[in-house]
């Protein structure tokens, strides 16, 4: 999965396949993680995000979508 390098001081970079709804992202600090079931939707609001990417993470996807350490 190719990854989209963020300017945050939270994340680091992400990525996503839109077929199988799985988000990757990688934390500047405490490693990477995959979410799972996350829609398209929810993946484009996090790279446009007008909140910092960080918070987006924060109130829409963190504790939302079973996840896994990467």
């Amino acid at each position: 999965m190719d990854r989209i390098r963020l300017k945050s001081n939270d994340l680091q970079s992400v990525g996503y396949d839109g077929s199988l709804q799985i988000l990757e992202i990688q934390f500047h600090h405490g490693g990477a993680y995959r979410y799972f079931g996350v829609p398209q939707k929810i993946y484009d609001g996090l790279i446009k995000s007008v909140l910092s990417h960080g918070q987006y993470h924060t109130r829409y996807i963190k504790n939302r979508y079973r996840h896994e350490k990467v």
